[in-house]
């Protein structure tokens, strides 16, 4: 090896002249080492020592030290401590004294600390270094915690001997015992870790005890499967007094895609089912020519299993295939969907189960016409499995309806801008609708066809002022009036059959649309105008947004619900605002007021999140409506917040109330605590709503994380200190 030779002193360069310098070179092809000291000096023809300050560096690896003495016979490196060497971003080995090679990848170390990751600490008696990949300590003590001066740390694995293997990213313990406080709790004569570098490696993962009010106190033990490079598999038992189950979650990433699945299997003791079992899956890919291909699975084996245990709280399952493309020009998609209610209210026969649809919309910009050209094509069928051709069930919907219609829309939009700032707009568009319906006695006939021709016209008017104190405010007047032709469907028989656009929104995004139908099924029609003001105000420490406005129409809809806002010949006042502040706060009020009765809908979502708090809270209140299958009032309230107490301690909380039956739904509290080492979590949950599959549930969960041996656990806001002040 050549070693090039820094140094402060002025006698360096004679020092060097002097130095056998092919005698230190063992091959041309190693990577140099720069020394770096205050003094260098020669000791006869074969020993060079370097004092003060010394540094050397050998590609990724630093070495600082009191002194370095080289012996070109022995071939090695003799260090004066104390000692720091840092190999790479990950780990840092301290010592008293070190013999090492001239490689300096081995060698001992005596009194010897290990660092990963700044993490992990491994303090020994000694430290053997092999061949710059292995690290063999003996008589060790490992912790993630901090250790004061005559303390002990909160906890601490003892161990006659470790390796650590940088190739493998892994620790090996032999004869480990772990202690709490420096009292032992178990022991094991063989432990294998992952390092803090390391993401994925097979082991066991963090256990989990729960106690649920049927299940009784358990445990859930997951065990991490890597089972390459790009796939993992985790496998979860969970054993209590009355279940059996086992859960499992499979992983694989793909050049040009990814898939999940997450699933369960259970035998208990109260359910009355013998095999109990639930499986989602998820998946994309890139396909040719900017395609995605995604798919969405969802399944259960009977109506209460994810709500029991505790996997989700869907009381619809949907899943999906679908190949789509998006960009700023095109939004193309084409799906296959399956739908299962898992409500004792419906019955799966009588729901439209499978839905294929197809759908195209592009946009163009004509130099001839000038604006932008929309078109778009859409086929969409849906099935039901009942084959009755009447309401059999008397919930108002045909049973065994089946629906397969055809869309095709072509629009143009132009805007202009005068000299004063007015916005000027017009819109045009021709729609052709086909519709097929199957199996409905009800309707006058099984087909339906129809050409709607629109036109529209808009202003807007933003008018902006700034003050002195730096807030600018802007006022935008907008109102809009269109045509559409076609006749408004009302009567009976119907038309045709509304089971798509039975829940409409009337809402800001909206209010200047053609048609405020959720799906191109049905379309408004005749004479209607739009009128609304925007307005705006952002200043340095808060913005806020406002938007009122209202629909007039000539003609009444009878598709529109009652408390859609939208049924009569004026639309209720849709009133949403919008306020954001530096502090954290976030809040969001959408309203829908209907000049006689009052209010028909409400909405308000809250946020505040600061570096101790983060509240997110909601209130939703719907008017009863039969047409929306709602026979009283909804109103209800939703909260989930955590506190940080302290440096360590937070609170959690959530609560759902629902206010028109004066009962709390769910409730739960937590207390978490975390340092620098440990994550422990306490919860205990109650959900109070029952159904004939779902009864009322207690829930109560901990677990404890050691933290340190896995990678991205480190918050330093967490850590401790050694002060009498310290938390």
């Amino acid at each position: 090896m050549r070693f090039t030779l820094i140094a402060k002193s002025l006698c360096v360069a004679a020092l060097l002249a002097s130095t056998p310098l092919s005698a230190l070179a063992q091959s041309a092809e190693q990577e140099d080492v720069i020394l770096i000291a205050d003094s260098v000096f020669l000791q006869g023809n074969n020993t060079l020592t370097a004092r003060g300050n010394v540094e050397a560096v050998q590609g990724d690896t630093r070495l600082t030290a009191t002194a370095i003495v080289y012996d070109s016979v022995k071939d090695q490196i003799t260090i004066e401590g104390p000692i720091k060497i840092r190999d790479g971003e990950a780990v840092e080995i301290f010592a008293d004294f070190a013999e090492l090679d001239t490689s300096m990848q081995n060698g001992l170390l005596t009194s010897a600390r290990l660092v990963l990751n700044e993490q992990v600490t491994i303090d020994a008696a000694q430290a053997r270094r092999e061949e710059g990949k292995r690290t063999k300590l003996d008589k060790v003590a490992a912790t993630s915690c901090l250790t004061c001066l005559n303390g002990a740390p909160l906890w601490q694995i003892r161990a006659k001997r470790v390796t650590h293997d940088q190739e493998k990213q892994q620790l090996f313990f032999d004869n480990a015992q772990f202690r709490i406080m420096d009292v032992p709790v178990f022991y094991l004569p063989r432990l294998r870790l992952p390092d803090p570098t390391l993401e994925r490696a097979t082991g066991f993962l963090i256990p989990q005890v729960r106690s649920r009010s049927r299940f009784g106190l358990g445990v859930k033990v997951p065990y991490f499967i890597r089972l390459g490079d790009h796939k993992d598999l985790t496998l979860t038992p969970y054993l209590s007094p009355n279940t059996r189950t086992l859960e499992w979650r499979y992983r694989q990433a793909f050049t040009k895609g990814e898939i999940e699945f997450l699933g369960a299997f259970s035998k208990d003791d109260f359910s009355g089912v013998d095999s109990r079992a639930y499986l989602f899956g998820t998946g994309t890919f890139e396909m040719p020519r900017d395609y995605t291909l995604s798919f969405d699975i969802k399944s259960t084996s009977d109506n209460a299993y994810l709500v029991d245990y505790d996997y989700s709280n869907l009381d619809r399952l949907n899943s999906e295939v679908a190949l789509a493309r998006t960009n700023r020009l095109e939004n193309t998609k084409l799906a296959l969907s399956f739908f299962e209610s898992l409500r004792a209210s419906e019955d799966n026969n009588t729901l439209p189960s499978v839905v294929v649809s197809a759908r195209t919309e592009q946009r163009l910009f004509p130099r001839a016409l000038g604006g932008e050209l929309f078109w778009q094509l859409e086929a969409h069928s849906h099935y039901r499995k009942s084959d009755a051709s009447t309401d059999v069930d008397l919930d108002g919907i045909v049973d065994g309806r089946d629906v397969s219609r055809v869309n095709a829309e072509l629009e143009w939009r132009r805007t202009w801008l005068t000299n004063v700032g007015l916005e000027f707009g017009t819109t045009a568009s021709l729609a052709l609708d086909a519709v097929h319906t199957a199996q409905d006695a009800t309707l006058a006939d099984d087909n339906y066809a129809q050409i709607t021709p629109t036109v529209a016209a808009h202003l807007r008017y933003p008018l902006i002022k700034t003050t002195a104190t730096g807030v600018t405010h802007i006022v935008e007047p907008i109102g809009q009036i269109a045509w559409s032709g076609g006749n408004i469907r009302a009567g009976t028989p119907p038309i045709i059959a509304n089971d798509e656009s039975t829940r409409v929104e009337f809402d800001e995004g909206n209010l200047l649309s053609l048609s405020r139908f959720p799906s191109d099924d049905r379309r408004e029609r005749g004479l209607v105008g739009a009128l609304g003001m925007n307005w705006s105000r952002f200043g340095p420490k808060w913005e806020t947004h406002l938007t009122v406005g209202q629909v007039i129409r000539q003609d009444v809809h009878d598709d529109f619900s009652l408390s859609s806002g939208l049924a009569g010949t004026e639309s209720d006042f849709l009133v949403a605002t919008q306020l954001k502040s530096q502090s954290g706060i976030d809040l969001t009020l959408r309203t829908l007021i209907d000049g006689v009765n009052g209010l028909n809908k409400a909405e308000a979502r809250g946020a505040w999140n600061n570096d101790r708090l983060d509240l997110g809270a909601s209130y939703v209140w719907l008017g009863a409506d039969a047409d929306e299958d709602r026979a009283s009032v909804l109103s209800e309230w939703n909260l989930d917040s955590s506190y940080r107490l302290n440096r360590h301690w937070t609170g959690l909380a959530n609560w759902r109330y629902d206010v028109a039956s004066d009962t709390t739904a769910e409730a739960g509290i937590g207390l978490e605590y975390r340092n620098e080492c440990v994550n422990a979590r306490f919860s205990v949950s109650r959900r109070f709503t029952s159904s004939t599959t779902v009864r009322p549930a207690t829930d109560l969960s901990f677990t404890v994380q050691i933290l340190g041996f896995s990678a991205a656990t480190t918050d330093k806001s967490y850590a401790r200190t050694c002060s009498k002040t310290a938390g």
